[in-house]
């Protein structure tokens, strides 16, 4: 049994993945625009992740753009039967790098028929519609005409299931008049927690609640709390942090990204780390002082 088995399986649309995945994000260049710094060693990185027993990744054409996928295409293709390929669509890059919206029915399909052709699949699990109403966040607004376009490319088989990103409870709310939501995908970690209460609604109605920037994102987490957490159990800090959040819920899916071998190993290392109740009480204090 590999580490990211330990923890049993979650349902995200009709595949059981493990609650510790990978995320590839941070596999294109600089500001997630362009190619690599070191393109095998992105490769290497893909396959040490489905070496080591992952079978969820998180992607999406916009990163690069195109590159991430072209990449795990090449890594991974032909690719396992466990395996699930989840993206995103709803933004597009600008020649400086720049995210901005891609929200109209013409420019929704021309992403999911990107996504499919980058990523050598003929229907995609999951794909996640990306929020855009305000980039630093979640902001309130109606999601009703990307959604039902997005809705209609499943109908046409394209889409196997639908989740939400960087969105809103009323959000989650309208969507799922619209269509059945597999996943909402919102920041969230030790220190970013206003999703507390949302994750918990979301795991009463067997929805996957995935983080994104588990370890804080372009900010990572710097706490006391947490390195003197992380000294005492001889783990790293962030272990710590991403063990706490697999103990948080049953329903998070983890997708921590990186470009390195050696830390997608210390990643996966988390999955081992059982936090007691006296740490757990302890880390209360990071979202707190943060």
């Amino acid at each position: 049994m590999s580490s990211v088995d330990k923890s049993g399986t979650y349902k995200l649309g009709d595949r059981a993945v493990y609650p510790l995945g990978y995320g590839a994000m941070q596999l294109a260049g600089k500001g997630v625009f362009g190619p690599p710094k070191d393109h095998d060693a992105a490769i290497a990185v893909l396959r040490e992740a489905l070496a080591n027993g992952v079978n969820h990744i998180d992607t999406s054409d916009f990163y690069g753009p195109h590159v991430t996928n072209r990449l795990i295409r090449e890594a991974l293709a032909p690719y396992p039967d466990n395996l699930t390929i989840v993206t995103k669509i709803g933004a597009r890059r600008g020649s400086d790098a720049s995210w901005l919206p891609a929200y109209s029915p013409k420019e929704l399909m021309q992403a999911v028929h990107d996504n499919l052709s980058n990523l050598g699949l003929d229907v995609i699990e999951v794909v996640n519609l990306r929020i855009m109403f305000d980039t630093h966040g979640p902001a309130e607004g109606s999601i009703e005409a990307p959604l039902t376009a997005l809705a209609e490319l499943q109908r046409k088989g394209l889409v196997r299931h639908i989740g939400l990103s960087n969105v809103t409870r009323a959000q989650i709310t309208e969507g799922r008049k619209i269509c059945d939501i597999v996943c909402v995908q919102n920041q969230y970690n030790l220190a970013h927690r206003n999703d507390d209460a949302l994750i918990d609604e979301l795991a009463r109605e067997g929805i996957a609640y995935v983080p994104f920037f588990p370890l804080g994102g372009f900010s990572p987490l710097q706490s006391s709390t947490l390195s003197g957490v992380a000294e005492r159990l001889g783990a790293t800090p962030m272990q710590v942090a991403l063990a706490w959040l697999l103990q948080r819920s049953p329903n998070i899916l983890l997708i921590p990204g990186t470009s390195s071998v050696e830390h997608l190993r210390e990643n996966l290392a988390a999955a081992k780390l059982e936090l007691p109740g006296d740490v757990l009480r302890e880390l209360e204090g990071v979202a707190k002082a943060a």
